[in-house]
């Protein structure tokens, strides 16, 4: 029985409880379910939160990814440098947009793209990068940028909804972003969701064709789209949120201070480092111990909710063997993957439900 979960998405639907019930009654009543007002408003509302000039909703975050690649004009032939140690959709979405991944390895004390990595795996085929802001804090896009030139960074932000890296929002650091907003997110739905953020009015605009069919009005079609819109009722509850979200980021924050002060004496914690000059949003605090999977089935026999992010590396998944790796390809990735665990992290945990969580890891590691 889990009683301290990884997340608790009850806790935080009673705090919007009521906006988002009158926002769907509205909703309702116009029955305006698809392409309502509430949509556009909260495109400009988080566009202006990400201190971008576009935001484009769209069905979910591996949409968004590959609705950026495609209004860049990428596809068959062409390469994205990727990182190893990210979820399986930042590969898919490549993949799905007709390029290929092309994987670099990361940095073990943060999971993020080992940037110094990022030159040997470009080539003449390359057409965009793509770094993951994982775990809720940013990745070095300037040392990037440094290393790529013109080349269009994508960033994947799925995680780091608010996440700042030297004042600038994620989001804007590159060329253009995606975002997922799946219900366990810092801003999550009630069901699926994403958007694409940009500063590039071109950029919006191929994104906005591509997600309505490449319809620039009805029954008329310049382009081969996608159906991939986000709801109205899913706009309502996300607008809510978003009015929370700088207050929920802050209790992250201090939630993962008390987590690094509570295991400094738990010995063979390796506890999370912050890059220099991020402000991160933890969206997952994630540790790393000896002998993890023992770890975590010991965790959820005392009740705690402990996870993974994530167990295998990309270039191990059967969905892309065709890429040709083999194991000790990329080794910080694959030495990350066997000891990441993810300990409960949400607005409302308590400093109670923390310390009974390190407890139980500490016994756990005995």
């Amino acid at each position: 029985m889990i009683d301290i979960p990884l997340v608790d998405l009850r806790a935080q639907h009673e705090q919007v409880a009521d906006e988002v019930a009158d926002g769907w009654a509205e909703v309702l009543k116009t029955t305006a379910f698809i392409g309502g007002r509430q949509v556009a408003a909260f495109e400009e509302e988080f566009a202006g939160y990400q201190g971008v000039a576009h935001c484009v909703a769209v069905a979910n975050g591996t949409d968004a990814i590959e609705l950026a690649l495609r209004a860049l004009e990428i596809g068959p032939g062409d390469e994205c440098v990727i990182p190893a140690n990210t979820f399986i959709a930042t590969a898919e979405a490549v993949a799905r947009a007709g390029a290929t991944p092309v994987l670099v390895d990361c940095v073990a004390e943060t999971g993020l793209i080992d940037v110094s990595l990022v030159g040997d795996a470009l080539s003449a085929r390359t057409k965009a990068v793509l770094p993951v802001h994982l775990y809720g804090q940013a990745a070095p896009v300037e040392e990037l940028r440094a290393v790529v030139g013109d080349l269009p960074i994508v960033e994947d932000a799925a995680q780091a909804q608010g996440a700042r890296r030297h004042d600038v929002p994620v989001g804007g650091l590159g060329d253009i972003a995606a975002t997922s907003f799946y219900p366990g997110k810092n801003l999550g739905a009630y069901g699926d969701g994403g958007a694409v953020l940009t500063k590039s009015a071109s950029l919006a605009a191929a994104v906005r064709l591509l997600r309505e069919h490449g319809s620039p009005r009805k029954y008329e079609h310049s382009v081969l789209g996608f159906n991939s819109r986000l709801d109205t009722l899913q706009a309502v509850v996300l607008s809510a949120k978003l009015r929370r979200l700088e207050g929920w980021n802050a209790a992250r924050r201090a939630a993962a201070e008390r987590y690094t002060e509570l295991l400094a004496s738990v010995p063979d914690v390796v506890v999370p480092v912050v890059l220099e000059g991020n402000l991160p949003v933890w969206h997952l605090y994630v540790v790393q111990v000896p002998e993890r999977d023992r770890v975590l089935a010991a965790l959820h026999a005392a009740g705690v909710g402990a996870g993974i992010h994530y167990p295998t590396p990309v270039h191990l998944t059967g969905a892309f063997e065709s890429l040709g790796h083999a194991p000790g390809d990329f080794p910080v990735a694959e030495a990350v993957a066997g000891g990441i665990l993810s300990l409960p992290l949400f607005p409302e945990i308590t400093p109670a439900q923390q310390e009974r969580v390190v407890s139980a890891l500490a016994e756990a590691l005995r």
